[in-house]
């Protein structure tokens, strides 16, 4: 079977998103971490390509972007979808618009659009202005993020400092019109020559109308709730027929890692939650890191018992995390927590954990990285857009879950296990 529906995501966890997400439907779905460096060969009808290149630099980031199509591509893809965050993470000078222009330069896209919004995640876009939860962006938690702090809620003024040409914006009441109205509010741009449109979407009712209109379109681009509905639409168009949805997974054995870097509002909610159930945990302090290295951390994990799903955590309120940074810089700080909670994993594995619950897009990347993971099996999920996934590291079958930093609810990290039992 072909690929129809080949996915780019900007990070680990929003794949994972995504790829669960489009598993609702029943399809088969392939989720692999980085460009695979084999030819294609029995792919899933949806491909998911994991990238970490939301806070990379713009060159790197369009040559990896573009590499993962142009492997897609071979791989029978058809259809193209662009996958960042539902916050729009990203600055003036960062890779979403950058990125969304070489992909329709490589799909011959003379248009595509943009919609970030998950309303089952609470997130909304409403005259081009996204909202997380009843707050602006620029008013929530997400404008002291540590790498992409949001300090303005209008996407078509985020978006137009990063492409060329005019941003444009299909808006709610076209949207609540249906299809057609959105299809031929999309056709008027295009004539003016508008070739980056942001759609607003306050409800999920919303999202099938605009998959519906895109449909057809080589490239869309937007968070994963809005790809959601093209599993379907696919097939009642009978571009797609698939007899066998997600294969059951057994679960391997209980002994589990928890490991959070993200720093989000909802990711300490979940830190502080769990600690105060009794899991055992050992807070990271970089500073002393840099310090005294990584002995400290490893002979706690050595004296921990795996089935009661210790917590390494390096999560932190926004003041101590700009702190750090001060001192060590931003990027040494966050590339030496997440190379010590990805040693951590390691040394976990090969002391008998076979699941893991990590938390933050970097993290992911840095964790799946080195166990040498390479493609994920999806399973069911835990939250919206948080699925359980299946892989295998240095001969051993894993479970894992990444999970975005702001997703799930502050029980998330003691819920997690539970949804493929204790044993």
């Amino acid at each position: 079977m072909s690929t129809f529906l080949g996915c780019i995501a900007d990070d680990f966890t929003g794949a994972t998103d995504l790829a669960g997400l489009l598993a609702r439907s029943g399809a088969p779905v392939s989720l692999r971490i980085g460009i695979p460096t084999e030819p294609p060969n029995n792919t899933a009808p949806f491909e998911v390509i994991a990238l970490k290149i939301r806070t990379s630099e713009r060159d790197e980031a369009i040559e990896e972007a573009l590499a993962a199509q142009r492997w897609l591509s071979r791989a029978g893809a058809q259809r193209f979808f662009w996958k960042y965050c539902s916050t729009f993470d990203s600055t003036a000078s960062g890779n979403i618009g950058p990125v969304s222009e070489a992909l329709m330069n490589a799909t011959q896209a003379d248009q595509t659009t943009y919609c970030p919004a998950f309303p089952e995640n609470g997130r909304a876009i409403f005259m081009g202005n996204l909202f997380v939860g009843e707050q602006p962006l620029a008013e929530s938690p997400m404008k002291d993020h540590p790498l992409t702090p949001m300090r303005d809620s209008n996407l078509m003024r985020l978006l137009a400092p990063q492409v060329s040409g005019n941003v444009g914006l299909v808006n709610r009441l076209a949207v609540a019109r249906g299809a057609k109205t959105v299809r031929d509010s999309l056709d008027q741009l295009k004539a003016k020559k508008i070739r980056h449109v942001i759609m607003d979407a306050v409800a999920d009712s919303d999202l099938s109308v605009i998959a519906s209109a895109c449909r057809h379109d080589p490239l869309i681009t937007g968070g994963s709730a809005v790809a959601m509905p093209l599993p379907d639409l696919y097939a009642a168009d009978g571009l797609l027929n698939w007899k066998d949805g997600m294969a059951q997974q057994n679960p391997p054995e209980a002994q589990t890692l928890v490991l959070s870097g993200s720093c989000s509002s909802m990711t300490n909610a979940q830190v502080s939650h769990y600690i105060n159930l009794g899991a055992p945990s050992y807070k990271l302090d970089p500073l002393e890191l840099a310090d005294n290295g990584t002995k400290p951390v490893l002979e706690w994990l050595a004296a921990q018992n795996l089935s009661s799903a210790p917590l390494i955590y390096a999560t932190a309120d926004p003041e101590s995390v700009k702190a750090v940074q001060k001192k060590l810089g931003t990027a040494a700080a966050g590339e030496l927590v997440e190379s010590v909670l990805a040693e951590c994993a390691v040394v976990a594995r090969d002391a008998g954990a076979r699941r893991f619950i990590v938390a933050g897009g970097e993290t992911s990347g840095a964790v799946t990285k080195a166990l040498g993971v390479t493609t994920l099996d999806i399973g069911a999920e835990i939250a919206p857009g948080v699925p359980w996934t299946y892989c295998t590291s240095n001969g051993e079958r894993l479970a894992i879950t990444l999970k975005s930093g702001n997703f799930g609810t502050e029980e998330f990290f003691s819920y997690a296990p539970k949804i493929l039992g204790q044993t």
